[in-house]
C-alpha cells in the first residue's frame, strides 16, 4: 500500500475586502430603511424593529475584523445586500473554476508538478455555482490534468473529506497524484440583512497536492492517518442548493434560502462532538497531547476554536500551536483549515507533527494526522 503526503498548497484570495467598518455602515442602513418603511407595524407591536451591528459586536462574537470578497458592490448597497456576480456564457469558465485554477496552480508549483501528471480533481466545497457539469471537470480541463474529476459536498468539512478520498485512491494504488480543490464563494449564501450572521462569511480558495510519498521530490506532509465521521443534524442549514446570481422573485425573502444556523445549539453540540473527534483519532494513533506541534482547525468563531484547542491540549495552545487566520479572512467553511495550514507550516521540522480538522453542518468532523518529512 503506497505511504501519501501533502507536496503542495495554494491560497487563491479575492482582492476585494470588506472592513468591520464598512459592513456596518451598510448594515444599519439597512436597518434603518426597515424600520422606516415598517414604522407603523413596529408601533403596533406586529414587526420586530431592526437593532444596529457594531464593530464591537462583531469581532466580540466573532473574532473576525475583516473578509475578503469576490464582489463587494452590491454587499455594501443597502438597496441590495448581496454581491453582484456577472452571469457568464456557457462558453466562458465558471467563476468556480477560475477561483480553483488559481490555487491549483500554485499547489502544483510548490511541489514541482506538472498539472498534465494530475491523475484526479475533486472540488470538494459547501457552495457550488451549479449542479452539473461537475466543476471538477472544468477545473481537470483548465488545468490540463489527466484522469477524473468529481464534486463533492459536506459543508464546511469537504476539505477533509476530499483529502481522505484523494488519500485513499492512492493508497489502493488507483491513482498516483491528486488534487483536492475548496473553491468557496460563501458570500452569495450569506444573509447580509440578518445581524446574528451578515459577517460570518467571506469568500477563497484553497488547494492541496496529493500525491505518493515515493514519487516527492521536496519537502512534504505524509498523511499519517485520516478519519471522518457524520451525525445528522439540522441546526445548520442552506436550502437553495446552489450558487445564485441574483435573489429571483419570490426567493428574496425566503430566509432558510441562505446560510441558517442556530448558533447556540450549534455551540453547544459541536465543541463536544469535534473535540472527541480529535482526541480519539490521537488516542487510536499514539499521539498525545505533547507530541503535537500544530492545530489547523476549521475557521468558524475563534471562541470554538480556543475551546477546542485547550480540550485537546488540556492547556492553552501556545502562540503558533494553533494558528487562527479568522480574523483576515473570517469564516470561508471548507477552505478554513487549509488556509491556516498553507500559511502556517512551512516552519515545522522534519518529524513534527500536526493536525487539520475541519467541522460544520451535517453535522461533519475530519480529521487528517500529518508529519512533516523532507
Amino acid at each position: 500500500m503506497d505511504q501519501v503526503a501533502i507536496t503542495g498548497s495554494g491560497v487563491f484570495t479575492p482582492s476585494e475586502i470588506i472592513t468591520n467598518d464598512e459592513l456596518v455602515v451598510a448594515f444599519n442602513a439597512y436597518a434603518d430603511r426597515f424600520n422606516a418603511a415598517h414604522a407603523d407595524a413596529i408601533a403596533a407591536g406586529e414587526v420586530d424593529a431592526m437593532a444596529h451591528s457594531s464593530a464591537d459586536f462583531i469581532v466580540s462574537a466573532s473574532g473576525i475584523e475583516q473578509r475578503f470578497v469576490m464582489d463587494k458592490t452590491g454587499v455594501l448597497d443597502p438597496a441590495v445586500m448581496h454581491p453582484l456576480l456577472r452571469q457568464r456564457s456557457d462558453d466562458e469558465p465558471g467563476i468556480m473554476a477560475e477561483m480553483a485554477l488559481d490555487a491549483c496552480t500554485k499547489a502544483l508549483t510548490q511541489a514541482n508538478v506538472a498539472a498534465e501528471n494530475v491523475d484526479a480533481v475533486i472540488v470538494a466545497a459547501s457552495n457550488h455555482e451549479r449542479a452539473y457539469p461537475a466543476i471538477a471537470i472544468e477545473v481537470q480541463d483548465l488545468l490540463g490534468c489527466g484522469g477524473f474529476g468529481f464534486d463533492m459536498n459536506v459543508a464546511c468539512s469537504s476539505a477533509t473529506f476530499g483529502i481522505q478520498a484523494a488519500a485513499d485512491m492512492i493508497r489502493s494504488g488507483s491513482i498516483a497524484k491528486a488534487l483536492v480543490v475548496n473553491p468557496e464563494i460563501c458570500s452569495a449564501h450569506l444573509e447580509w440583512r440578518d445581524r446574528d450572521c451578515h459577517f460570518i462569511f467571506g469568500d477563497v480558495c484553497t488547494a492541496v497536492l496529493l500525491e505518493r510519498e515515493a514519487d516527492a521530490t521536496g519537502p512534504r506532509f505524509t498523511i499519517r492517518s485520516t478519519r471522518c465521521a457524520t451525525q445528522f443534524s439540522n441546526n445548520i442549514r442552506n436550502n437553495n442548493g446552489f450558487l445564485r446570481r441574483t435573489r429571483p422573485d419570490g426567493l428574496a425573502d425566503r430566509r432558510d434560502m441562505q446560510f441558517m444556523q442556530n448558533g447556540r445549539k450549534v455551540f453547544k453540540e459541536v465543541l463536544p462532538l469535534v473535540s472527541a473527534h480529535i482526541q480519539d483519532h490521537m488516542t487510536d494513533e499514539g499521539i498525545g497531547a505533547d507530541d503535537l506541534k500544530r492545530l489547523w482547525l476549521h475557521q468558524a468563531n475563534k471562541s470554538m476554536n480556543d475551546f477546542i484547542g485547550r480540550k485537546v491540549l488540556g492547556r492553552t495552545p501556545e502562540p503558533g500551536e494553533q494558528p487562527n487566520i479568522l480574523q483576515d479572512y473570517a469564516n470561508t467553511s471548507s477552505a478554513g483549515s487549509i488556509i491556516a495550514f498553507s500559511r502556517h507550516s512551512a516552519d515545522l521540522t522534519p518529524g513534527d507533527v500536526g493536525l487539520i480538522c475541519s467541522f460544520g453542518a451535517g453535522y461533519s468532523v475530519g480529521s487528517v494526522l500529518v508529519e512533516r518529512r523532507g
